[in-house]
């Protein structure tokens, strides 16, 4: 519809340049916007204040000539110019009939937009990486909300035109797995009957009992006489599979799915020419005259690019420091075609994203970085705060809130504040089943029309007469409706895919309004027939915006 209307006013202006009412070298791009109070119409535009200067008139001298082009037949059913020069349109009823023929019609591809709308079979690859826990303990709460913000803006990416790969970088290098390890050998010990004493450093969680007792149980006591470091290996390896196998199942019930799972064991193993990609990105980063020699260490300039200080990224003792495996797997996510790269971290990584920015612009990536940094999770039961979790005593994990509240809860929860936002998180309110809280609101909502359509005298009718939708509730519904495809391409655009569940709130509210104030089926066929077709496409426009954020849409509750 917007598009339909920018044609219409961009015809209008070209009218008037051919007329030689408008002293322009070209139309100019019409840019319309919703005005925020209502009764200033459906659309508006400021296009006749933005080429006064080339056009040497007063904005509203220039609004006056374009209204005077344009007619009032079809999706126009009145325009307005208000204050200096803003032209105010008011959409027919026609109109907004068309939109509910359209979003039916085109089902889930409702909303689909392109990324560059000169080139709309373009596609532009982004590696969206999230979650990313270390394989060394169950995930927290927190990974919870990256789990559901990471999935869902790939899903509305891919909406909005973009081809997007979904990753998981595993920390499986470096000295937390050595520390697991041992962590695991010394439950195991125990087992075996010796009396050992614990890492002072150790990862002290029930998991790591578990794992040493399922070592127990499939081979007995024979690691008591194996070398030391063949048995950490043993158990590091055993640990990680479990544990990794763990987190793809807790990320698989939260309707979280990865395309890729990179390791950072990787990054240290030598190509054909003995080099690994650390040492090869360290070498790309020395060409180009980033890195520097101190006191035996190996620094790189991230002063150049606006940090505070250089950072070191080989120890005098030869061993790399976290930073370098880090550069090394960003260099490696854009030599595989990527256009964007965005990574989704803790609001604790806010020191990071400047180096790690700088590192992507050394390598000749500036500005293909994107870092959204997402506040933590703060848990509630009941409007107290909760720390502990009931059955280890521990902190609760992503997978026992999953357990008490269900995916659905969860997630949509964790997505309806900006990533900026702290989520307080009541777990008895988000168990309720009631209008309070508002994912049941919204799945209420579409189960409630699946029942209106179980109870629909025949079937939907797709040549249903849609002129008759004129009630102002209707057309409000349709309204509420039109705005999904602008919502989608601002949701991907500023990576705020929190907004839709506000829209499916909004959508979700209209529609029981509509509801409250039509009867839907009644004796009168054909305005049945019509609004059946109305209700049903508001239920597939709430189905497909539940299906983007991740969460399932009941059919009955």
């Amino acid at each position: 519809m917007q598009q339909q209307l920018e044609e219409v006013i961009s015809h209008a202006i070209q009218q008037a340049i051919a007329a030689g009412e408008l002293d322009l070298s070209a139309v100019p791009a019409v840019a319309l916007e919703r005005p925020k109070d209502a009764s200033h119409g459906d659309w508006a535009s400021t296009v006749s204040l933005r080429c006064a200067k080339e056009a040497h008139q007063s904005p509203r001298a220039i609004a006056e000539i374009i209204v005077s082009h344009i007619s009032l037949e079809g999706i126009i059913e009145s325009v307005d110019i208000a204050g200096p020069g803003f032209i105010n349109f008011t959409l027919s009823p026609a109109a907004w009939q068309q939109v509910i023929r359209q979003a039916h019609e085109e089902g889930t591809s409702f909303g689909r937009s392109c990324v560059n709308p000169a080139h709309p079979e373009y596609r532009p690859r982004v590696l969206l990486e999230y979650v990313s826990a270390n394989p060394t303990g169950p995930m927290h709460v927190g990974h919870g909300r990256w789990a559901a913000l990471g999935s869902s803006l790939a899903c509305v990416m891919e909406h909005a035109g973009w081809d997007v790969t979904q990753e998981f970088y595993i920390n499986d290098a470096g000295v937390q797995m050595e520390r697991f390890a041992q962590s695991i050998v010394v439950r195991y010990l125990e087992l075996c009957g010796q009396d050992v004493e614990f890492p002072e450093d150790g990862y002290g969680g029930a998991y790591i009992g578990e794992i040493a007792q399922m070592i127990m149980d499939e081979e007995g006591d024979q690691w008591l006489v194996r070398p030391d470091d063949e048995r950490a290996a043993y158990f590091m390896d055993y640990g990680y599979r479990i544990m990794l196998g763990r987190m793809a199942s807790v990320l698989d019930r939260a309707n979280t799915h990865f395309d890729s799972w990179f390791s950072e064991r990787t990054l240290y193993v030598p190509d054909a020419r003995g080099r690994n990609p650390i040492e090869h990105t360290l070498t790309v980063l020395a060409c180009g005259g980033y890195l520097f020699k101190n006191e035996g260490a190996t620094w790189f300039r991230t002063t150049d690019f606006g940090d505070d200080k250089d950072r070191v990224l080989v120890k005098s003792d030869g061993s790399y420091t976290y930073f370098a495996p880090d550069i090394a797997y960003h260099n490696d996510k854009f030599s595989r075609g990527y256009d964007l790269a965005i990574n989704i971290l803790g609001a604790d990584h806010h020191g990071y994203v400047t180096r790690l920015k700088a590192a992507c612009t050394a390598l000749g990536y500036e500005g293909q970085l994107e870092v959204l940094l997402g506040q933590l999770v703060n848990l509630f039961r009941d409007g107290e705060v909760v720390r502990m979790s009931k059955r280890t005593g521990a902190m609760v994990t992503f997978e026992e809130l999953l357990e008490e509240v269900g995916p659905d809860a969860t997630r949509y929860l964790m997505l309806a504040r900006s990533t900026d936002q702290a989520v307080d998180f009541d777990i008895e309110a988000a168990k309720k089943q009631d209008a309070s809280n508002p994912v049941y609101y919204v799945q209420y909502a579409h189960a409630r029309i699946c029942s209106l359509i179980r109870k629909a005298p025949r079937p939907l009718q797709e040549d249903a007469d849609l002129s008759l939708l004129v009630d102002p509730s209707e057309i409000i519904l349709a309204k509420k409706i039109s705005e999904f495809g602008g919502l989608i391409t601002a949701a991907a655009r500023d990576y705020a895919p929190f907004r839709l569940t506000h829209y499916a709130e909004a959508l979700a509210s209209t529609f029981h309004s509509f509801y409250t104030c039509c009867q839907v089926i009644s004796d009168d066929e054909a305005l049945t027939d019509a609004r059946l077709y109305l209700v049903e496409t508001t239920r597939g426009v709430l189905q497909l915006v539940l299906s983007l954020l991740g969460v399932s849409a009941p059919e009955r509750m």
